[in-house]
């Protein structure tokens, strides 16, 4: 039975948590490169937790630059079954104001830069993105939430852009008018490749700031947000913690990611060549080594 081991996702400052023990950096090759940074591994209330610093330490990745195959693929291999990606965002909504904390459960991919697969040789599958994100992972996030009194929303939709600029006034417009929620650059295709590797996910996205269509926030700028940012990340630090705590009791057996490769893969087994499998044996494993 798969030990189930829970990733975090996020800013830098995520992973200074009082109470954590054991840290340790840990560098991982794999086969698509280096991840973002070497992968933290530590222990709270007994559980072992991987975090993986998105932009590496110090923010020194722009989102269209992270290697999101490389990270994911490095999650994997320390073990990680659930990730909670937490995300700075801007709101598309009036009542999403800054400080606001949204558990997104769609998306809308507007990136055009990234490889978003890890099947783009030789062997190619199709997996669901219907249900994107892990309902488990999003009751155990809003428990936390609840119980820390901090304001949240339980559903919505997130607008994926490509960055590293942030919208035009008629594209904050238009996403709007698409009832989107909140906007940001670093989810697409990470929850894409979480799913292709089995892996649940889902989003914890934290409002810095309305996108430009507020009238107030015509011009967003950096310090605007990293002021909110900074108190978001301190709330963010406590659900952590819940969460860790109580991710398991809230895992599902039908869970949208859960062995989703056994019927996704269509290529022919007799034309995969060793290297190609042996390229994805970290991903897809599981099923490429039955064939």
């Amino acid at each position: 039975m798969t030990k189930n081991k829970l990733g975090i996702i996020g800013g830098s400052g995520l992973y200074e948590i009082s109470g954590l023990e054991n840290l340790k950096w840990k560098t991982i090759k794999t086969p698509w490169g280096n991840p973002s940074d070497q992968i933290l591994n530590f222990r709270y209330k007994g559980k072992d937790v991987c975090f993986l610093p998105r932009h590496s330490r110090g923010h020194k990745i722009s989102p269209t630059n992270i290697n999101f195959r490389a990270n994911i693929d490095a999650l994997k291999q320390m073990g990680v079954t659930d990730i909670i990606s937490v995300s700075a965002v801007g709101s598309l909504k009036e009542n999403l104001d800054p400080g606001t904390f949204v558990l997104v459960d769609q998306f809308i991919d507007r990136t055009f830069a990234r490889t978003k697969t890890f099947f783009d040789q030789e062997i190619v599958a199709h997996v669901s993105m219907a249900h994107p994100t892990s309902t488990g992972l999003a009751d155990v996030c809003e428990q936390s939430l609840k119980q820390l009194k901090i304001k949240y929303q339980r559903g919505g939709t997130y607008i994926v852009m490509e960055g590293p600029q942030f919208s035009t006034f008629a594209e904050s417009k238009l996403y709007q008018s698409w009832n989107a929620d909140v906007i940001g650059m670093t989810n697409m295709p990470e929850a894409k490749l979480a799913r292709e590797a089995e892996i649940r996910y889902t989003t914890v996205a934290m409002v810095t700031d309305f996108d430009c269509w507020h009238p107030d926030h015509e011009h967003v700028d950096v310090q605007m947000v990293v002021k909110t940012l900074i108190g978001n990340a301190e709330k963010a630090k406590n659900m952590i913690k819940l969460v860790i705590e109580n991710f398991e009791q809230n895992i599902k057996g039908n869970d949208p990611a859960n062995n989703c490769l056994d019927t996704a893969i269509i290529t022919n087994p007799k034309l995969m060549t060793a290297k190609t499998k042996n390229k994805l044996k970290n991903i897809a494993g599981r099923v490429l080594l039955k064939k």
